[in-house]
């Protein structure tokens, strides 16, 4: 990325006033005349990065001052020949100091990177990754960085050299039952058999006055809610069941879970996917029952909360229930098929990942290890649950996180110090524990500036596979996806056994443009500079050289994306 600072000094005659000086900063979108100067007796100085106001304004005064009556007396090309001397042997002097470079001398912008197009003919709606070489090429000059990558690499090398993918111990049923006890007596062991998703019914015993989702804590908790719970207050009487002069509502858990991974394409896939008709997700698209609410997180730096009851969780699925409830309810068979089709969806990203509570409840831990993870308590209910993965190059994703949970001062340069100090912290760890536990390790996650363990994938993958069978996942690539809308929606359709679509579904689902992408704001951002990529390369590739082996596709290890 080049830049320009243009000054023209003029000196003008006797009897003139004073110099004129014009200096612009920027990029350099061609040449620009002085308005004073007109392009003439000027001294033009290009610099290799953006404004520095070193040469603010340079003013020459004849009147009172003896001394400078000779120096006003040199030709006019002795004059600018030495003001150029002088301006230039200050410029490299600086440039020599603010780089710190040793091998050559630069003049490097203070601000490394930019939200300013590297190219003029650049235009505001044009990616700026179409122009990476340029920042590329720009990134070379950052010297600093690139001149600690020894001491980086030694870090990531220390982390390397202690992984160490184990097995992790199963806790009994037994175990999970006593951490468990409501959860356990409100979900039953079996589950209808005439319906596609695990559903069940229990009495209601309100009235027809009574509001049932009066301490709902997701409507108690968060205002955008309420109008989802607004409409199913209308309709809950409406499918209620009744015998023997009681009420009884249709309770469900979800069929398939979309259990992660963050900033990887979750939300376009969810997106999609609820265009079918046969499928239904819970009312608000992640709940985080699982990971976070069932223990009183919103934020975790914000404490913990009351526990959100799994009532609460049951309840955000009854917009499906109630259409299940009328298939199990309808007279004729034909209605009675069309509703036992409906499926049941959640897609919350943290449920493969985020354990980060367990260590204010489970105090029993094995060497710093979490005792518990989310998936012994899905499996423990629904053993034949079906777990969809998107997954993304580690590197990336990463970038993108950061980029999308970042409130300020988001930059290349933030983005790799961040990376950096994470690293470091990680690195700390291991020196004492072992890979899982840092991984599951809530002060650690905390304290990393970027979650650099959210793309651990082999880690997760193979502490769901101890519990889940291997058959029981679809594990995809945002990058297949992105370049495959329709192959990917077709795998996943074949994979949860959902019927063919109507050719203008079809099109509606795979035609639409991708949801969540980048803000342009980020966007302008660009990049992230080649050394970060480089570092992170480093650090992912035996994860994802591991994960590559357990799916037997070497497309996991994205080598090149």
């Amino acid at each position: 990325m080049r830049h320009c600072v243009n000054c023209c000094i003029q000196l003008l005659p006797d009897g003139a006033h004073k110099q004129q000086v014009d200096c612009r900063g920027g990029p350099h979108h061609g040449h620009q005349v002085c308005p004073t100067c007109k392009g003439e007796n000027k001294i033009l100085f290009r610099v290799d990065s953006k404004q520095m106001n070193l040469l603010a304004v340079l003013e020459v005064r004849t009147e009172g001052n003896e001394n400078w009556g000779g120096f006003l007396r040199f030709k006019k090309g002795k004059r600018c020949s030495l003001v150029f001397g002088l301006i230039i042997m200050t410029l490299v002097m600086a440039s020599y100091i603010l780089s710190g470079a040793h091998q050559e001398l630069l003049i490097p912008s203070p601000f490394r990177y930019g939200g300013f197009p590297s190219n003029p003919s650049l235009m505001d709606s044009e990616n700026p990754s179409d122009t990476k070489e340029h920042h590329h090429q720009s990134s070379v000059n950052n010297i600093s960085y690139v001149k600690d990558y020894p001491s980086i690499k030694l870090i990531i090398n220390s982390i390397t050299a202690r992984i160490e993918f184990t097995t992790r111990q199963l806790p009994d049923l037994e175990d999970l039952k006593k951490q468990e006890l409501h959860m356990f007596s409100v979900i039953p062991n079996k589950f209808l058999p005439n319906s596609k998703s695990p559903c069940w019914y229990e009495e209601f015993s309100g009235r027809n006055t009574t509001d049932p989702y009066l301490t709902n804590s997701y409507v108690l908790y968060s205002k955008r809610f309420r109008s989802t719970f607004d409409a199913l207050r209308k309709a809950f009487w409406g499918h209620l069941a009744h015998a023997h002069g009681k009420h009884f509502r249709l309770r469900c858990l979800p069929h398939f879970y979309i259990i992660g991974q963050p900033k990887c394409g979750t939300t376009d896939l969810y997106d999609r996917l609820r265009l079918h008709p046969e499928v239904k997700f819970s009312a608000i698209k992640e709940p985080h029952w699982w990971t976070r609410k069932r223990f009183g997180i919103v934020r975790l730096r914000d404490g913990l909360r009351d526990r959100y009851p799994v009532e609460d969780y049951l309840d955000l699925f009854d917009l499906a229930a109630h259409q299940i409830h009328q298939g199990l309810q309808a007279s004729s068979a034909k209605e009675q098929s069309k509703m036992n089709t409906i499926i049941i969806g959640e897609a919350s990203a943290s449920t493969m990942w985020d354990n980060n509570a367990w260590m204010f409840f489970y105090d029993n831990s094995t060497d710093g290890e979490p005792p518990f993870l989310t998936q012994d308590f899905i499996h423990a209910f629904q053993p034949n649950a079906k777990l969809i993965v998107m997954l993304r190059d580690p590197v990336e994703r990463l970038y993108s996180d950061y980029l999308y949970f970042a409130s300020s001062n988001k930059s290349a340069d933030d983005f790799h110090e961040k990376v950096t100090e994470a690293l470091q912290l990680f690195e700390n760890c291991m020196l004492d524990y072992s890979l899982r536990a840092c991984v599951y390790n809530n002060t650690l996650n905390n304290a990393m500036p970027v979650r650099l363990q959210v793309g651990l994938y082999a880690v997760y993958l193979l502490d769901w596979l101890s519990v889940f069978d291997k058959q029981q996942f679809l594990i995809l690539r945002l990058e297949d996806h992105a370049s495959n809308v329709k192959y990917t929606m077709h795998k996943v359709f074949q994979f949860l056994n959902l019927g063919p679509l109507s050719e203008k579904q079809e099109a509606l689902m795979t035609k639409s443009p991708a949801s969540n992408a980048r803000r342009p704001e980020d966007r302008n951002l660009g990049p992230m500079w080649p050394i970060t990529q480089k570092i992170l390369r480093d650090f992912y590739r035996p994860f994802n050289a591991r994960l590559a082996q357990v799916l037997a596709d070497e497309a996991f290890a994205w080598k090149t994306t």
